[in-house]
């Protein structure tokens, strides 16, 4: 009799620790989430400068007086609510300069959306004006399907697609307004 009661209490021992074991999940990623609301950024940055370069040679910088960093959610991004500046260098060296009242930065696609009086000079004397502005990081393209206002060489065009290279080599615009072409005397 005692040989079987121990013989059940071992099994129900055992069947109670195996029955620990197999309930028990990972929950650290929820853990880490405790006190940190979902709509809230992760962190704040404030009158940054921030340098990219490719092989020791800055490709671009940003600046802006605040950064919301919101690298804790599935699909991660950064925002810039009061202003930013981003000027973009070419192999030679020679700078473009876009500025917008607010940008947001998508991590995994390297896409820029910058919106609000956004104005691009290029290095060539061009300038693009819009209410909002795409930037391609990887394809290093500029695209939108807002109105813009295009001046370049004497040039002044308006419309509502515009693609383009970041050196407005391959500049392409659609639905055209109106354009106003300058002849020099």
């Amino acid at each position: 009799m005692i040989v079987l009661k121990n013989h059940i209490y071992k099994t129900i021992v055992i069947a109670v620790a195996l029955t620990m074991v197999f309930s028990c999940k990972n929950n650290f990623d929820n853990v880490k989430k405790i006190g940190v609301s979902e709509n809230a950024p992760i962190g704040v940055a404030e009158n940054m400068n921030l340098k990219y370069t490719d092989s020791g040679r800055v490709t671009a910088n940003l600046r802006s007086p605040k950064m919301l960093d919101f690298s804790n959610r599935d699909f991660p991004f950064s925002e810039f609510p009061n202003h930013v500046e981003l000027d973009l260098f070419d192999d030679d060296n020679q700078k473009s300069t876009i500025t917008a009242d607010y940008a947001i930065i998508y991590d995994k696609t390297g896409l820029i959306d910058m919106q609000g009086n956004v104005v691009l000079a290029s290095s060539k004397k061009d300038t693009l004006y819009a209410e909002q502005l795409y930037y391609d990081q990887n394809r290093e393209w500029l695209f939108t399907n807002q109105p813009i206002t295009f001046k370049s060489k004497g040039n002044i065009l308006k419309g509502n697609i515009f693609d383009s290279n970041v050196k407005f080599t391959e500049v392409q615009l659609t639905e055209s307004k109106e354009g106003v072409i300058l002849i020099d005397e």
